[in-house]
């Protein structure tokens, strides 16, 4: 198989659907895992399968696929769509609360399903883009914040107007080849051991 194919995790326990569903992805470029419940589905996770997405139906043998949806999205940060012959509001509102991409309701033509998964998985791709640029934002925004601590107690320390502090904290990672906000850290971790109250306790015995 060739390995740059999207990869997708079909699971629905009517064979029938399954080997439908397979076949008609398969000669649309897809590569195609097929499992018939949720403990399946796990096996073949476990066993290193790495599916692009997936396709789950609502109702399965043990687990639900509500249930192997969240599992999938937390532990694999796996997307979904839900798939059942049932379009009930009660059942569309569950398959949502999982975090599932989207509802689908059998029967499905693999025809149209083709580019429902493919827009699916663009979509799931700019949500995970969109993660990491806010957690990689929270990040140095939080470096930021620790610099400016840090600067701030070296200019009590040492008597120093803000800039004076900032250089001296520079030059001293540049120095020791590390990362300012490392360095920061440290300083500031400093700062908090010499006022622990052992710290204090220590100090004036």
């Amino acid at each position: 198989m060739n390995a740059a194919l999207p990869r997708l995790l079909l699971v629905d326990d009517d064979r029938l659907v399954l080997a439908t569903l397979a076949r008609g992805m398969a000669a649309q470029g897809w590569q195609v895992s097929c499992a018939d419940s949720a403990e399946d589905a796990r096996a073949q996770l476990a066993a290193g399968l790495r599916p692009d997405i997936a396709l789950l139906d609502v109702r399965l043998p043990g687990d639900d696929g509500v249930t192997l949806a969240r599992e999938l999205g937390q532990r694999y940060q796996l997307p979904c769509l839900m798939l059942s012959a049932w379009g009930d509001e009660a059942t569309v509102a569950s398959a949502s609360d999982s975090g599932a991409l989207g509802y689908l309701v059998k029967p499905l033509d693999p025809l149209q399903l083709g580019p429902m998964l493919r827009t699916a998985l663009a979509r799931a791709r700019e949500q995970a883009n969109l993660r990491q640029n806010n957690e990689q934002l929270e990040q140095a925004l939080q470096q930021t914040r620790e610099i400016n601590v840090a600067v701030g107690i070296l200019m009590v320390q040492h008597r120093l107007k803000r800039d004076a502090a900032f250089e001296l904290l520079r030059k001293a990672a540049r120095c020791q080849r590390r990362r300012l906000a490392t360095l920061a850290q440290e300083v500031i971790q400093g700062s908090e051991l010499l006022h622990a109250p052992s710290a204090r306790a220590l100090a004036d015995s």
